[in-house]
């Protein structure tokens, strides 16, 4: 059995999930509480972060590094293009939402108001909040420009950049901190991606002490 060591409301560790279920491959999900750094999970990954998954008689570790052996182990349903440029495209919105997103939004917002309690480090960080809360704003607003000429972020199809975004607006939309009126192509684009079978096991996600919020599963918002 294929085994996820992960975090419920980790973005990374679901944007492999998403990858993992577009491609059709089974998985058997561990929730792992990597910040107490037990020392069989530290072995998996001396990082001591998830996502990490058991496959393929190897232990992989890095949402990045994962997403692109499943690419190129598992090829259909292509999530990269084929194309050098377009791959290109796709390869710089994921870092965009690994990065950039992560640190700017998901990591002030969720990561003050839910992970702090979950793991025990203490109370949010309102100026954290705050920053975070404006930060949003631009990256929906860049979001929105993306899609003024495009059915997908990185082009007409639906690539890895998708999902990454997805992982990262789904942790956000747990706890209602996605305006989701800011823009209705962006709004669009995320109802049709969370309309997909893929995401059906991040919507039944639920975090001890943290109730999602009302429209997290509506498909209709």
């Amino acid at each position: 059995m294929n085994t996820l060591y992960h975090y419920a409301l980790s973005p990374f560790c679901r944007k492999v999930r998403l990858s993992l279920a577009e491609k059709k491959i089974e998985v058997g999900l561990v929730e792992e509480r990597y910040w107490e750094r037990d020392p069989d999970f530290m072995r998996r990954n001396p990082a001591g972060k998830v996502p990490v998954l058991k496959m393929d008689g190897m232990t992989m570790s890095d949402s990045a590094a994962i997403c692109e052996y499943l690419e190129e182990a598992y090829p259909t349903p292509n999530l990269l293009p084929r194309d050098p440029k377009a791959r290109f495209e796709a390869r710089r919105l994921v870092g965009w939402f690994d990065d950039k997103f992560y640190h700017e939004v998901t990591a002030m917002l969720t990561g003050e108001r839910v992970n702090r309690k979950v793991m025990g480090t203490g109370y949010p960080d309102s100026s954290n909040v705050k920053a975070g809360a404006k930060a949003i704003k631009y990256h929906l607003d860049y979001m929105a420009f993306l899609l003024e000429d495009r059915r997908w972020l990185a082009g007409n199809d639906m690539t890895l950049a998708d999902f990454a975004a997805a992982a990262q607006l789904s942790c956000l939309d747990y706890t209602s901190d996605v305006d989701w009126n800011r823009s209705e192509a962006v709004k669009d684009w995320y109802a049709k991606i969370k309309s997909r079978p893929a995401f059906r096991s991040i919507l039944a996600d639920e975090v001890p002490g943290f109730t999602p919020a009302a429209h997290y599963a509506d498909l209709d918002f």
